[in-house]
């Protein structure tokens, strides 16, 4: 059985990473253009694979999760970098969905 990785282990899992094998962290800016290209490539084997385009032969071999997690690395570079705890930052904003949208989409009727 394996161990399941929490956010907050899984933001030291990256930085170890970053510490052993990629030399240090790329600075704030360039994580962010490599965030917005990884969920790009996210956002075309969506697109294509369960949207309305034909999805390329060379695309058929993407691994969806593959790519989510290189979004997911980045994310959690991101946040090491700029001193973020997500798993705090996830519940607190949970916290704060669930009072804001308490009966926001029980009463929307395009979800019925």
């Amino acid at each position: 059985m394996k161990n399941k990785l929490g956010i907050e282990e899984a933001q030291k899992k990256v930085d170890n990473w970053i510490k052993e094998f990629g030399v240090r962290y790329f600075n704030e800016l360039t994580n962010m253009a490599m965030l917005t290209e990884e969920v790009g490539e996210v956002a075309r084997i969506i697109g294509r694979r369960y949207g309305e385009q034909s999805e390329k032969e060379s695309d058929k071999q993407k691994d969806l999760g593959d790519e989510m997690a290189d979004v997911l690395f980045v994310l959690l570079c991101l946040a090491n970098q700029t001193g973020v705890n997500l798993e705090e930052a996830l519940e607190k904003n949970l916290n704060k969905k669930s009072i804001r949208d308490a009966d926001r989409h029980h009463n929307n009727e395009k979800l019925h």
